[in-house]
């Protein structure tokens, strides 16, 4: 491993001050708005949060009549997801989150992975860097690393998402030939330099909140500091000249509610933030209680990027990211948590822009997560039974397929599940049986985990998925989220409302 902080830092510099104005700004129109025209757009993320996510949350917490605050959105479209492979335009079926947020966030097909770049690695603008050449304030909020996929998209480019830093290793920053050696280094070394020292350095967002502080380093505290942030916590000793756990000081939600600077980053984990379900469940003492929620951190971004003065208006992305995390796990109790959250976030963002009057809400989702679903109470999942179900129908032809399948055998294997999970269960981790859940339909004596419980969740892998995901769309010329679109063209609608 290689560290070389100081040698890129000087590319760095060069490379942005290399992007010319006018190619960041391109179509960026004059500042004079109308009454009804887009000034803000807030642009909320629910990592890997399909359409199944979205209605067992409301089941979960609202009940089947009811609505999340994302679902009373007066517009609602559908949205593709694919990729591309790498140094073509053949498309790969399923994204990950980095070839997604470069879709909406540059607006071109790249390859899984990829950051900042098109599929056959050269650098493509962002919105939020065009956004902060035009003279608008910027913010970027997570309960991931901040130097994670999602939010790194809009405001860092690398050819790899786990360069994050806080040094530069091949292994994280440079792609493999097929012959397993690694790629030479691009001539633009932006690319390969880690994403926190790029975050630390290109003042791209001028408000940061989420976690990812071991990402960072005391050097990155002194450049920020030198360009005007305020650094919530520590980034390390300067006198180590490297950081360590017991260097770093990880701000608190107290901190974030004290802030009132106009510039600032406040990373509140060391990793990613903790999950909703565990934080509730530890005692008041625990550290981790300490974080904010998403909620909390997106009211802060809104407070101090529209308190900005003489400034045309701003754009905001926040991403739910634990929703992704949870589903890779297939732990659904962690998951409905964090769609949860989420969802408390939207209600911030829509709450400001109700008042406002001309700020845009988008809330979408990179791809779906693990296939999530709803089954039927008191069933079990093909992963519990000991064969496929019946695929033969005597009576009717056109029901007989082949291979014949008389589901003489689609019982339920009693070691692959020996009860529902949340419940008896849970503990065991052969235990492919769906997760139940009370819904507030539920007569008050039903809990988690009983049979009882009317709302059955299963997964079908620990990976993505490649379907559509839905868009929800508030505020002044949102109507053209209400369609079904290609996740490149969220990019182009959000820069033609904002910098038309």
């Amino acid at each position: 491993m290689q560290h070389r902080k100081r040698a890129w830092a000087v590319a760095v510099a060069a490379t942005t001050a290399a992007m010319s104005v006018a190619t960041l700004v391109a179509g960026c129109g004059s500042d004079a708005k109308g009454d009804n025209e887009v000034r803000n757009i807030i642009y909320l993320l629910g990592d890997g949060m399909g359409r199944t996510h979205v209605t067992a949350a409301r089941q979960r917490f609202e009940g089947a009549g009811g609505h999340l605050q994302l679902e009373q959105l007066p517009y609602v479209g559908a949205v593709a997801t694919y990729a591309v492979e790498p140094n073509s335009a053949k498309p790969s079926l399923v994204t990950d989150s980095a070839s997604a947020a470069t879709a909406w966030s540059s607006g071109v097909k790249t390859y899984n992975a990829a950051i900042g770049v098109d599929a056959y690695g050269k650098t493509v603008p962002t919105l939020m860097e065009q956004a902060k050449a035009a003279g608008f304030a910027t913010g970027n909020v997570s309960t991931a690393e901040i130097t994670d996929a999602t939010p790194a998209a809009m405001f860092s480019h690398a050819l790899l998402r786990g360069c994050q830093g806080p040094t530069f290793s091949e292994s994280t920053c440079l792609p493999k030939k097929s012959d397993g050696s690694y790629e030479a280094q691009p001539a633009d070394k932006t690319l390969v330099t880690p994403i926190a020292e790029q975050i630390a350095r290109n003042g791209t967002a001028d408000v940061i909140f989420g976690g990812g502080l071991a990402r960072f380093e005391p050097d990155d505290q002194k450049v920020m500091q030198d360009k005007g942030y305020e650094v919530l916590g520590s980034m390390g000793d300067p006198a180590l000249k490297a950081q360590t756990p017991e260097s770093q000081k990880v701000p608190t939600a107290a901190d974030l509610k004290s802030v009132t600077a106009q510039k600032v980053i406040g990373l509140f984990n060391r990793g990613n933030m903790t999950v909703t379900n565990a934080r509730n469940a530890l005692p008041d003492s625990a550290p981790q209680k300490q974080e904010p929620t998403l909620a909390d951190m997106t009211t802060k971004a809104i407070d101090l990027l529209s308190a900005r003065k003489g400034g045309k208006g701003f754009l905001l992305q926040v991403e739910g990211a634990l929703i992704d995390k949870r589903s890779h796990a297939n732990d659904a109790a962690q998951t409905l948590d964090e769609v949860k959250a989420f969802d408390d976030a939207v209600k911030a963002a829509v709450d400001f822009a109700k008042k406002d009057g001309h700020t845009m809400v988008v809330v979408t989702a990179d791809h779906e997560c693990a296939g999530f679903s709803i089954i039927e109470k008191n069933t079990f999942t093909n992963a519990e039974a000991v064969a496929p179900p019946t695929n033969v129908d005597a009576t009717n032809p056109a029901n007989n397929s082949k291979p014949a399948r008389d589901g003489k055998d689609n019982v339920k294997d009693p070691v692959r599940s020996p009860g529902p999970v949340n419940g008896a269960g849970q503990q065991d981790p052969r235990n492919f049986a769906p997760a139940t859940f009370r819904t507030p339909d539920d007569p008050a004596e039903v809990k988690d985990g009983s049979p009882e419980a009317s709302l059955w969740l299963a997964y079908l892998s620990g990976n993505h998925t490649g379907a559509d995901v839905q868009i929800y769309a508030y505020g002044p010329g949102a109507q053209v989220f209400a369609a079904s679109q290609d996740n490149t063209s969220l990019y182009t609608k959000m820069h033609q409302a904002l910098l038309p």
